[in-house]
């Protein structure tokens, strides 16, 4: 057994401890077991897909990458456009995805090859996937031309943006400085006009006067821009539907992406809220997570937080006390807090997709949301299918800090994983690794917040193939029975990402949770690496 192996058997071992008390490939994917709430097939892709995702390039630049995909329901792709973004090239909007194949197997696992025309990043773009529904799921960039996370969503046709919004977009400038901004603007014809709070690397710029103009794409001269006091920027936009957008930055003067949601009411949701957080805390790659219950005008809360390679909590979380004030129409700010780890103030933007949160001081840079949790608390329901993704940084492995991103799917069995499988790419792969086994998988049982843990270890009976970090110790915090925000808390990767329910044959949007914001971890920073002349 290698040094890194025993160290993930004890980290796991260790794991278990916590678990009882708290309670570039296209080969076809092979699993046996269907999730029991229904068999996925390649008709559960069918239609035209948003997607997007967000790392780091082969050599650990930054990269952001938005698009469409037309699934014909039976294996073909028959179009869509992609933007990219790279530190290393001029930005390419409206490349045409001429062609392409996918495969979608009984777990809701599939991959797609898009080829890409007159695209000066690659010839093929290949992605891998989770369904979490035939209109949602989750995705990673499976292929050697980068590493990256994020979502695919089934795109309304004709959708038409109106009224308020509620962002976040983060990434990282061409210095490889991080950078994230949240805000919230209205639509008047094609201006927009709102409020903005932006982090360049610490480096802070709060409720800011925002102005723009606004232009639906994507576009091959993409047409929206955003402005405020220190802040500018040009952005191609797709629209999900008319509550739900996607944006990519297609300048030259930084690599930012995320999302927009509907902003129906500018009050902060009141009772108890799931939320993580990832970025840097001073110079380390950070990630929390908890619980945040608004009080009137206070907060209180418990939280789990990994600080470079050191672990906080791993039994019991740490609690905290903050404040709360109302700051600018749909703005709010957290603030004066207690023994809390992490920024000491927070901007807050509500939204249909969650409380949108970027630190706003000058300890460091992080981002995040956070979720109004249901009543009862939910937990994983044993004989369903739930799939997976995990992005963060793994500083240990090679040497040297690199982005990870993972995508995975289990079955809840009354406190085991079963028919678990994990597929995961990083920065400088010389392959992917894909179709790794899930073994000696459990979960917890649940606590009275909605707190628990899920781990297993990553490898084959017939291969060494493992992922980097060997498996996954996670601490998970309960939304609503289908979503499940967590950090990874094992001590050998930095890393947040969510657990969604799967039902393949869900046609109602609140099944599969349409609305939830997946923040894109900011630990990615680490890597990046200046642009090249």
């Amino acid at each position: 057994m290698s040094v890194r192996n025993a160290l993930v058997l004890l980290l796991s071992t260790s794991a278990l401890l916590f678990l009882a008390g708290c309670g570039g490939n296209g080969a076809t994917i092979t699993n046996p077991v269907a999730p029991p709430s229904g068999a996925f097939s390649a008709n559960s892709l069918n239609g035209t897909y948003v997607f997007s995702v967000a790392g780091a390039d082969f050599s650990g630049a930054p990269l952001a990458i938005v698009g469409t995909l037309t699934a014909n329901g039976s294996g073909g792709i028959t179009g869509g456009a992609v933007d990219i973004n790279d530190a290393q090239i001029t930005p390419v909007a409206n490349v045409p995805v001429g062609s392409g194949s996918y495969n979608v197997s009984v777990d809701g696992r599939g991959r797609a090859t898009l080829n890409l025309s007159n695209s000066r990043f690659a010839s093929t773009l290949l992605l891998d996937f989770v369904l979490s529904s035939s209109s949602h799921g989750l995705v990673i960039e499976l292929d050697t031309n980068g590493s990256g996370s994020g979502t695919l969503d089934l795109q309304t046709a004709g959708a038409t943006p109106t009224g308020t919004y509620a962002f976040s977009l983060s990434g990282a400038d061409f210095s490889g400085s991080p950078w994230a901004t949240v805000g919230n603007f209205s639509i008047s014809g094609t201006s927009l006009a709102g409020l903005d709070d932006l982090n360049e690397g610490g480096l802070v710029a709060f409720s800011d006067p925002l102005s723009g103009t606004f232009q639906l794409g994507p576009s091959s001269t993409p047409g929206t821009t955003l402005s405020a006091g220190s802040f500018n920027g040009t952005f191609d936009v797709f629209a999900i539907d008319a509550t739900h957008l996607k944006f990519i930055e297609m300048d030259s003067t930084a690599i930012l992406s995320g999302d927009a949601f509907s902003q129906t009411s500018a009050a902060l949701p009141t009772g108890t809220l799931a939320f993580t957080l990832g970025g840097d805390l001073g110079s380390n790659p950070f990630s929390a997570g908890g619980f945040m219950t608004m009080n009137g005008t206070s907060v209180t809360g418990s939280e789990d937080d990994v600080v470079g390679a050191t672990v906080s909590s791993s039994s019991a979380p740490g609690t905290f006390g903050a404040t709360f004030t109302a700051a600018g129409t749909g703005r709010f700010t957290l603030g004066s807090f207690t023994t809390f780890v992490g920024g000491t103030t927070y901007a807050a933007y509500p939204s249909s997709g969650g409380l949108l949160l970027l630190e706003i001081d000058s300890s460091g840079i992080t981002t995040g949301a956070a979720f109004a949790q249901s009543s009862p608390i939910p937990a994983l329901a044993s004989g369903q299918g739930y799939g997976m993704n995990l992005s963060g940084i793994n500083a240990a492995a090679l040497g040297t800090p690199v982005e990870v991103d993972d995508i995975a799917e289990f079955t809840a069995n009354n406190g085991t994983l079963t028919a678990g499988i994990i597929d995961e790419n990083y920065t400088g792969a010389p392959a992917p690794n894909f179709d790794v086994g899930l073994v000696n998988g459990m979960y917890g049982a649940i606590d009275s917040n909605g707190r628990f843990g899920v781990s297993a270890q990553a490898g084959q009976n017939n291969s060494n193939t493992t992922t980097l970090n060997g498996g996954f110790t996670l601490t998970l915090y309960a939304v609503d029975g289908t979503t499940f925000p967590f950090i990874e808390v094992d001590g050998g990767q930095v890393a947040t990402g969510v657990v969604v329910l799967q039902n393949s044959s869900a046609a109602n949007p609140a099944l599969a949770h349409a609305q939830m914001f997946v923040p894109q971890p900011f630990i990615h920073a680490h890597v990046v690496r200046q642009k090249k002349n």
